[in-house]
């Protein structure tokens, strides 16, 4: 029974696992693509598409021209751009995302159903929906062309509120209750008590927030076309101009602008895969 039971185990594995590879060739091919391409020479890069060969991905020279000049020119402003932008749409987000998620976990008050509901809603409309009356909007309130025009309608995350809400009702109300009777405030069991609970899901919504803001590319190209505030997808658009597209420049800043999340996904996968088991569903 043990033995039939193993079997089919290793069975359904390898299965998995057959299943599994050529997902993940799919999913990584382009990005592969792209690395390649930004190691060639620009007349290099669809010389060898047909037939294919091995020169199809393996550069007959590599060089790092591309990356040489994307990082002396206007792009590297715009990756610090980015950088300066998701810095504080994660810092500001968080820290509102984690409040509003205590409050609808932790706290009764008139109308907690219909206000959990309408922030369900508000993350399943698409964006783009909503992007070109509000960017009237922010134009109008002197936004425009601004850091705080790029970051304030990513601060309202409804994923990442979401996320820390449904961590939120795990946490034993008992604690809180006898903070409140020790005379501990509300902030006060917020700060002391939930947030050193939730590290995992504090990652795993601050991985959401970032990952949000770092690929946007309609809003930043509505609100700040600017060039002191061109933030990285807006400018790897850029490299489309009229008289010809330089596609190594554009695959270099394209790898560029990847590597940074997949970093940080990278070194905080385990807190992320951690932070969205812990967020099933709870009443």
């Amino acid at each position: 029974m043990a033995e039939h039971a193993l079997r089919r185990e290793r069975r359904t594995g390898n299965l998995s696992l057959l299943i599994a590879v050529p997902v993940a060739i799919v999913s990584i091919a382009p990005l592969l693509w792209a690395l390649i391409s930004s190691l060639r020479a620009g007349d290099e890069i669809f010389a060898h598409l047909y037939p294919l060969t091995w020169r199809t991905v393996v550069p007959e020279s590599i060089t790092l021209d591309n990356y040489i000049a994307v990082l002396t020119g206007p792009f590297a402003m715009s990756l610090v751009n980015s950088v300066i932008v998701a810095f504080f749409s994660v810092t500001i987000g968080l820290f509102v995302a984690a409040m509003a998620g205590f409050a609808l976990a932790a706290l009764d008050f008139p109308g907690r159903g219909a206000v959990f509901a309408l922030m369900v809603v508000s993350f399943l409309i698409p964006f783009e929906a909503i992007a070109i009356p509000l960017s009237t909007s922010f134009r109008d309130w002197g936004l425009a062309n601004t850091y705080a025009g790029l970051i304030l309608p990513a601060i309202g995350n409804g994923l990442s509120i979401f996320l820390l809400r449904q961590f939120f009702l795990g946490i034993p109300k008992s604690l809180s209750e006898a903070a409140r009777l020790d005379g501990l405030s509300w902030f006060g069991v917020f700060w002391r008590i939930y947030l050193p609970l939730s590290k995992a899901p504090l990652v795993g919504a601050g991985l959401i927030l970032f990952v949000f803001q770092w690929q946007s590319f309609l809003w930043p190209l509505l609100i700040a076309p600017a060039p002191s505030v061109r933030v990285a997808p807006v400018a790897i658009a850029d490299f489309a101009q009229e008289a010809g597209v330089d596609y190594g420049q554009m695959f270099a800043g394209a790898i560029l602008a990847s590597a940074i999340p997949l970093i940080l996904l990278l070194l905080f996968q385990r807190q992320f895969t951690n932070s969205l088991a812990s967020s099933g569903s709870k009443e």
